[in-house]
């Protein structure tokens, strides 16, 4: 009996077998120069340095301070703020221990509900609120009536 298998070719739209041996030999023939380059290593090293000293910043402790005074002066407990700003109060915790990573939206809420500033050049100061300056339909008396 025959052995169809042997005898038998590929069909014409199989990629060829030599091209793709002819790449790993390649491949295989560049690992041993790449790995011995000294421009390699140079290169390896300055990307193991810039890797190493990334860190987010935390918040300060004078911003937790104030977080702090400012909820106790309004009588307020560490879960009852973070009730009023729908955080959970592990988050107020970490920005009173100055552990958190600052975030706006967090700050602002924050700064709203104990009435102090927590960011900016203002910080530590009363959070007032601006009184609203008459606009144009105010001033020539065009607005709306009731």
């Amino acid at each position: 009996m025959i052995n169809e298998w042997s005898t038998s070719r590929p069909p014409s739209s199989c990629p060829r077998p030599n091209a793709r041996v002819s790449r790993l030999r390649l491949t295989e023939s560049l690992i041993p120069a790449l790995i011995n380059s000294t421009r390699l290593t140079k290169m390896l090293g300055k990307l193991d340095q810039e890797t190493e000293n990334l860190h987010h910043n935390r918040v300060g402790m004078d911003v937790g301070k104030l977080i702090q005074q400012g909820r106790q002066a309004k009588g307020l407990s560490q879960k009852d703020l973070a009730t009023r700003i729908n955080e959970k109060p592990q988050v107020i915790a970490e920005y009173e221990n100055g552990q958190a990573i600052p975030n706006n939206q967090v700050l602002g809420k924050i700064e709203r509900q104990i009435g102090i500033k927590l960011r900016g050049k203002e910080k530590g100061q009363s959070l007032s609120q601006p009184t609203a300056a008459p606009g144009p339909a105010a001033a020539t008396g065009k607005g709306k009536k009731k």
